[in-house]
């Protein structure tokens, strides 16, 4: 039986509050379509206090981000990229071209060919957020993008030197000082000084991730993003304490930031609201993270493991950790969640951070049909045919011509019959239907 001790925010507030966001987004996006780069300044001074001529970074301006950091952290922005570079490689070289004959003389096959350009947005408004130019750049080259634009709000009145170096070192082509919905607005449509690009990547707020709704169609997108998800699921074999840090080391992000308790144990769910309760009392960024808990917080009580795995593939959440006795169960019977952290020696920050796998994932209940960012959603899987005889011409084509002559399609019966006709010899009546074929040559190789 499901129990909640504790629930979040009421729907229709929420629905009110994404009815704003769409109306604001989408007068900025018209805005910046017709006015470009007026527009963009406009904007940026606007929301971010920041004037600039031209908002992309020079060359002079990238090394002195870089000069402003230590050997050590420039040593830990290399340690963490060197992961997620690792683990991208590796998935790369599991996406193979193919080509196959499928029947004699019929060659099919697919090519996986990267997109052309990308524009990364690295989200920086409240923190410098370095990590998601590792994320996005690195994966993006990794799968051979030619043209990596990325774009990131000022820090404290000017670019952040962290984020600055994460982009410049994970191998950006073109380095933007600029946030919000102008950045995304002005990567996607394009500006005076900014060439469009072809697909939009990275997490963002609630007006960038609509921005990238907005836009989608126009230009590829990742994946549909909200605020962060972060869903603990444990047992009595671990405590309060740790089921508390992990949920609000997450809530930071953000006062719409859901964090979701969700367990077997009554009380291991009581001490983990008492623990929270303490810490809110010594986290510097208790502010948000007090707030993401009273309007997003949640705490679920469950009698069993399968309990624990219908509420949780239900939820379809963004982040899932899993502290319990067997964390293994929860890997092969859950189906919907972007990322899954297995057992309490991980956690959701190793994977935002350094351990190498994405952190740009699904939210609101889009891991249900999509994963997240990876080298694959760099490359189009794209076809391609060729007949090499002339029996197999005619083969393909007298079935093509008549189920063609079922569907009514006169043209590309057509298209068929002149083939059935020269490379078959076939007597076939203009716009009619090609005689039935041997079946011994339709046999899959």
């Amino acid at each position: 039986m499901e129990r909640w001790l504790k629930r979040g925010a009421d729907l229709g507030g929420i629905a009110l509050a994404d009815k704003k966001v769409r109306e604001t987004v989408e007068g900025i996006l018209s805005d910046v379509a017709e006015r470009g780069d007026a527009a963009v300044r406009e904007l940026s001074i606007q929301f971010d206090k920041w004037d600039r001529e031209s908002y992309r970074l020079t060359e002079q301006e990238i090394e002195a981000c870089l000069s402003q950091l230590s050997k050590r952290d420039l040593d830990d922005i290399a340690f963490a990229q060197s992961q997620v570079r690792n683990f991208a490689r590796h998935q790369r070289s599991a996406i193979q071209d193919i080509e196959v004959e499928t029947l004699p003389g019929v060659v099919l096959g697919h090519k996986n060919i990267p997109i052309q350009s990308a524009g990364c947005y690295v989200p920086g408004g409240k923190y410098p957020l370095l990590a998601s130019a590792h994320m996005s750049v690195i994966t993006a080259k990794v799968a051979g993008v030619p043209r990596i634009v990325t774009s990131a709000p000022p820090f404290q009145g000017k670019p952040a030197p962290a984020i600055v170096a994460a982009q410049h070192l994970a191998g950006a082509d073109e380095v933007y000082c600029l946030g919000g919905i102008q950045a995304v607005a002005a990567m996607a449509l394009g500006t005076q000084s900014i060439t469009p690009v072809d697909m939009l990547v990275g997490p963002g707020n609630a007006f960038v991730a609509e921005a990238k709704r907005q836009l989608f169609g126009r230009v590829g997108i990742d994946l549909f993003a909200g605020p962060t998800e972060t869903l603990v699921i444990a047992d009595d074999s671990v405590d309060g304490e740790i089921c508390a840090t992990d949920l609000l080391g997450q809530a930071e992000h953000g006062p719409d930031s859901p964090a979701i308790l969700l367990t077997t144990s009554e009380a291991l769910a009581r001490d983990t609201m008492r623990e929270i309760d303490r810490l809110l009392q010594i986290l510097p960024t208790a502010a948000i993270a007090r707030q993401a808990w009273e309007g997003h917080g949640a705490v679920i009580v469950v009698d069993s493991a399968d309990e624990m795995v219908a509420v949780a593939n239900r939820l379809a959440f963004e982040h899932v950790q899993v502290m319990t006795a067997d964390p293994d169960y929860f890997l092969a019977h859950m189906v919907n969640y972007g990322a899954l952290f297995l057992g309490p020696r991980t956690n959701v920050a190793f994977g935002d951070k350094v351990i190498g796998t994405n952190h740009t994932l699904p939210t609101k209940q889009a891991a249900r049909y999509t994963g997240g960012l990876w080298v694959g959603k760099f490359l189009k899987t794209c076809t391609y045919q060729k007949v090499l005889t002339d029996e197999a011409s005619n083969l393909i084509g007298s079935y093509c011509s008549r189920l063609c002559a079922l569907e009514g399609f006169v043209g590309h019966g057509e298209q068929a019959n002149i083939r059935v006709r020269r490379y078959g010899g076939g007597n076939v009546a203009y716009g009619g239907a090609a005689a039935f074929q041997t079946e011994a040559a339709a046999t899959p190789i």
